[in-house]
């Protein structure tokens, strides 16, 4: 996540170190001294994705036939060029950064707080200075780029060190990222993903020559130059007193404005001065806050050393790194956690092996608006799913003791919801579902062939959603993916009861509706205004799908994972078209676009979910929601309306610099205002739901 500072003073100190490239004269000098090899670059996947959503909507919950389009786009321009890509991402958190994350998630709470108070003040989507990037968006790139036959990567431990690991040892062309981390690591060239032109194929290198000539450092410094300034394994409060006394022996009568500017040089200064050995750690050490942990700095360093390196900053006997193995659960078969494994590196499979390594997951933020009281967040709505899902992996053993004499076990969830302060993990039971004769094993879920495990599979998946006792029904229908939406939106149903036949209908019309829409299309689409609880449904589907993911991967696979992806059954400002002419009482021929073949195929899926929804008890009531016509709604720049709505602040007045909480904040805004400003609050009663 970054080295603290380091970018500000690269980019206004010191832009020596930034020098501008052409990719494909960089990849003809490659050529020309690595005749045997091709030029790759390793791409650090996560600090991308912002750059690679590129459509104008994004509150919708996602237009994701033009992001395909839009990596299409990234890939072709380097193929052309003759340049190779492999893709990271991050397979888990590790434990050392989950302060940082949690952090971060509030942070995203607060953004997310004035996204909606923006929507329903104005009834517009906001400026791109509020940009949010839609749910689920890394786990479904990952998909996307598998879709391209490109080399995909999930990472086992920390992604930066995988990344930066991986590039020198198979000798890449470069790293391509937004991470000063990888100005640290002594690997291959670092290249920004923000400066790259797409029609030029030129982007900035940072150049750690230059970085070390200007603070007249070594390249073995860097790593303790990172811990000085504070990063993910040194928090940045254990070093604020000794970046401090750096500039003032460094500027003693300097100004504070020019101090700040002149930490990164005032620290390189400092450890210039120092001896270049572990005894001089020692001495640096010493100069930490008495209750720091004397190891850190050392981690700190260690974290940089890739295989093979070594650090005058350490002992001489410190063994640098190896790619860390998690232990193996030794009650768990090891065909199972070999498959399982292999599966998460190819990223087909990523919450499964978190769960049957670790016993942990976690979810980012979801674009939810916490003051709808009618609408429970994701984290919520899936979790019955996700324990079915975490029975089947945790609990599907040979012999297993009957349900009233078994301890299940259980797993910790840091999920992002309303409420939740992140203070420290759900711990969620790991329930299996009921089925006559119990869970099968992995072995033969996973490994094991035949017609009569592949009805087992789809019927373990639909008993992760509870509609075990639906098979035949689901069969009679003739796509995949229409089965796979049936059993997310009767889900759905069946778990938040506020949920209205207009709603449904919405969400069944886009489906049906967006099969023939190239992406040109779907992106004309005109939202006549935008309504907060439809972006919330929009995310809540959404993140549905990831939970049909997990699921199809823990049973074995029984569906392609083609037909669970959100660009072949969800566009965000279709949904989004269709859910404001539900509510305001269009007919079901306007909703469907006067198109008999998909009156047909509308009714044939409410059919199915009404059946089963009645099964359940559970009948589907109507409640529009009519809409304030346009012409009612606010000016967002000043305009009356007779509507009871409240204005939206601008967001360049000081209020939304974070330096107050805000007026109509949730209280999970407010909480991660307290947290980020060091003012953390006790949580508040029934804030965990364990």
């Amino acid at each position: 996540m970054g080295v603290k500072g380091l970018q500000q003073f690269v980019d206004h100190i010191c832009p020596a170190v930034k020098v501008w490239v052409d990719l494909k004269e960089m990849a003809e000098q490659y050529q020309r001294s690595h005749p045997e090899c091709s030029p790759v670059v390793a791409v650090d996947t996560m600090a991308c994705l912002r750059y690679w959503y590129t459509p104008e909507a994004w509150v919708h919950g996602g237009q994701w036939r033009e992001y395909l389009d839009s990596l299409k786009r990234f890939v072709n321009a380097f193929s052309t060029a003759g340049i190779g890509l492999v893709f990271f991402f991050d397979g888990v958190i590790e434990q050392k950064k989950r302060d940082e994350w949690i952090k971060r998630r509030l942070r995203c709470n607060l953004e997310i707080a004035k996204i909606f108070q923006y929507i329903k003040a104005n009834a517009c989507q906001p400026g791109t200075e509020m940009f949010f990037i839609p749910s689920g968006l890394a786990t479904f790139t990952r998909f996307a780029l598998k879709s391209m036959g490109l080399n995909i990567k999930c990472s086992l431990q920390e992604a930066d060190y995988e990344v930066a690991n991986y590039a020198r040892l198979n000798e890449c062309m470069a790293i391509l990222s937004q991470d000063t981390d990888f100005l640290i690591y002594d690997t291959v060239p670092y290249l920004s993903i923000t400066k790259l032109s797409l029609e030029k194929l030129s982007t900035v290198m940072y150049s750690r020559g230059k970085l070390c000539h200007s603070l007249n450092l070594r390249m073995a410094d860097l790593p303790l130059l990172a811990c000085l300034l504070g990063n993910d394994t040194v928090p940045e409060n254990t070093v604020d007193r000794l970046k401090y006394r750096c500039l003032d022996e460094y500027l003693p009568n300097g100004r504070t404005a020019r101090q700040r500017k002149q930490i990164v040089a005032a620290v390189a200064h400092y450890i210039c001065n120092v001896d270049h050995s572990h005894s001089g750690l020692r001495e640096v050490k010493r100069n930490l806050p008495c209750h720091s942990d004397e190891s850190l700095l050392e981690k700190g360093v260690e974290s940089y050393i890739l295989p093979g390196q070594s650090s005058p900053w350490l002992p001489r006997n410190k063994i640098s790194p190896v790619t860390q193995q998690c232990e193996m659960p030794t009650c768990l078969n090891h065909r199972i956690l070999q498959f399982a494994r292999e599966k998460h590196i190819k990223a087909e499979s990523s919450m499964v092996y978190k769960v049957l390594i670790k016993g942990e997951v976690d979810c980012s933020n979801t674009l939810e608006d916490e003051l709808d009281a009618d609408l429970p967040g994701q984290g919520i709505i899936y979790r019955p799913a996700r324990q079915s899902i975490y029975g089947i992996l945790l609990s599907a053993e040979p012999n297993a003791q009957p349900d009233s004499a078994r301890l299940y076990p259980t797993v910790k969830e840091w999920f992002v919801y309303p409420g939740n302060l992140l203070q420290q993990p759900d711990l969620v039971l790991a329930l299996p579902p009921e089925l006559p004769g119990g869970i099968p094993d992995l072995q033969t879920l996973w490994l094991t062939e035949g017609p009569a495990v592949e009805k087992l599979r789809y019927r373990m998946f639909l008993a992760c959603f509870g509609l075990q006792d639906f098979v035949q029904e689901f069969l009679h229908l003739e796509l995949p993916s229409t089965a796979v939406v049936c059993c997310l939106l009767l889900y759905m149903t069946l778990q938040v009861t506020t949920l209205c036949v207009e709603d449904l209908d919405a969400y069944l019309a886009q489906v049906v509706c967006i099969r023939d829409k190239p992406a040109d299309h779907l992106a004309q689409i005109q939202v006549p205004h935008v309504d907060s609880r439809a972006v919330h449904l929009a995310s809540l589907f959404v993140r549905g799908l990831s939970v049909l993911i997990a699921a199809n991967s823990a049973c074995g696979f029984p569906f392609k994972m083609v037909g669970l992806m959100p660009w072949e059954v969800f566009d965000g400002k279709l949904f989004h078209a269709k859910y404001l002419q539900s509510h305001n009482g269009c007919t079901m021929e306007d909703l469907l676009e006067k198109n008999d073949i998909l009156v047909h195929e509308f009714q044939k899926m409410k059919f199915l979910i009404n059946t089963v929804c009645a099964g359940k008890n559970r009948i589907l009531q109507s409640k529009p929601r009519p809409l304030a016509p346009v012409r009612d709604r606010p000016d967002p720049h000043g305009g009356g309306s007779h509507h009871n709505f409240q204005r939206a602040q601008p967001t360049h007045h000081p209020r939304y610099q974070g330096r107050y909480p805000q007026p109509g904040w949730t209280n999970s805004a407010q909480a991660a205002f307290l947290f980020i400003s060091g003012r953390r609050s006790q949580p508040r009663p029934g804030s965990y739901n364990k």
